[in-house]
């Protein structure tokens, strides 16, 4: 059997995509009948302008041949980006003419990459398995200025109706998306394999984690509201519009200048936004940094006293559930969560010692914090749950079983 797998982004690259793909393509390879082969196209590293990895354009091995489509450096804005799209569709169109697959598989969280898997899957005339993390249609009205925005829906509307009835069966990374999908395509079949712990994070729990949890906890205070000493509050991951940091982080550090030191470990398009606004409010306890590398991270998740996390107050991003949470939780910090609707609940019902706000709240936020408890909590139970290659071994059962 000859498999494709478009993914925009891969390992070694830093994002959310990147670390689903390569745990997707792990599985996969332990799935897929003998004598199969498995070809993923994808980009170099180019997720953020100012984190650099090194990684061939072609590596190959005896089942597996990746190939790397580079990039020029963009910014994270929606231009850059859809021209970087263009020339990946562009190579992998030339790269895939004339080829024969017995399986077309795209992962896609701004629907391109699925409506290229379609595309790509049409031609060869072949079964396609999509994998969508986002819900691209409900995201253009913040994305587009507002006498395109009914144009724009129509348009990738229809694209996204393309893709999805093309394909044999589409995996949604949120069951908080079913809202949208099911009444839409009823007669489509879907299933849900969510985001999860990657194994870097879920073999500490046990071990490392939980150690020192309980010797913070043998000195530790009921909540932050007591604290004596200054607080470490960390943020890692992307700097975007859909994070909204800009409209939260500067109000609520001014207020707990006195108490707290924030660290922001990341990049992306409204990091130039999110200084200004520091800069404005004479905001002097926030710290940004470049990104940098999981197993680098894992220290700095040490250090810190509560993981911070918040998604800007719009309704596209109430379905969803961020994959930076499962990193968090596997921690056993505190967590300090500005997400709603689904999101929230989700957060409520699985996850033990995690204080939610309303996103963009400052003074819920605040309110919040000082509910959370100082000590340390093992989460082995959410961990176990959502192990990351258990996830994906369900998820390559699935895509096995069209090759069958």
């Amino acid at each position: 059997m000859k498999v494709l797998f478009l993914t925009f982004y891969f390992s070694p690259d830093l994002s959310a995509g990147s670390f689903r793909s390569q745990a997707l393509v792990s599985a996969l390879l332990n799935k897929l009948p003998d004598h199969s082969s498995l070809d993923v196209i994808t980009t170099l590293p180019n997720r953020y302008a100012s984190f650099s990895a090194s990684a061939a354009e072609h590596e190959e091995s005896e089942n597996l041949t990746v190939h790397r489509i580079p990039l020029p450096s963009h910014k994270s804005g929606m231009l850059d980006q859809s021209w970087a799209f263009l020339r990946y569709a562009r190579r992998v169109l030339r790269q895939t003419d004339g080829n024969e697959y017995d399986l077309v598989i795209a992962t896609s969280s701004r629907l391109m990459t699925a409506v290229l898997g379609a595309w790509v899957a049409k031609r060869c005339r072949t079964k396609l398995y999509l994998d969508i993390r986002d819900i691209f249609i409900e995201n253009l009205p913040f994305l587009l200025p507002r006498g395109l925005q009914w144009l724009g829906i129509r348009f990738f509307g229809a694209l996204e109706r393309w893709a999805i009835t093309r394909a044999s069966i589409v995996n949604l990374a949120s069951p908080g998306f079913d809202g949208y999908f099911s009444p839409r395509y009823p007669s489509q079949k879907f299933t849900w394999h969510t985001n999860g712990v990657d194994p870097v994070f879920s073999d500490r729990d046990a071990s490392a984690f939980s150690n020192r949890s309980a010797l913070v906890s043998s000195h530790s205070i009921p909540s932050f509201s007591g604290a004596k000493k200054r607080l470490k509050v960390l943020y890692a991951g992307n700097i975007g519009m859909g994070q909204g940091l800009d409209r939260i982080l500067p109000g609520v550090a001014k207020r707990l200048e006195d108490r707290a030191d924030f660290i922001v470990i990341g990049d992306g398009g409204q990091r130039a936004l999110l200084e200004k606004s520091l800069r404005e409010n004479g905001v002097k306890n926030v710290d940004i940094r470049a990104p940098m590398h999981r197993e680098q991270l894992l220290g700095e998740y040490h250090e810190a006293d509560v993981l911070f996390l918040h998604l800007n107050n719009m309704s596209c991003f109430e379905r969803v559930i961020p994959s930076k949470l499962f990193e968090y939780a596997a921690t056993g910090k505190p967590i300090w969560a500005g997400v709603r609707a689904f999101t929230a609940r989700f957060c409520q019902e699985n996850i033990t010692n995690i204080a939610v706000f309303e996103p963009c709240d400052v003074d819920s936020a605040l309110k919040e914090f000082d509910q959370l408890s100082l000590e340390e909590q093992s989460r082995n139970d959410f961990v176990e749950s959502y192990r990351r290659d258990s996830i994906m071994k369900r998820m390559a059962d699935d895509v096995v079983s069209l090759l069958q």
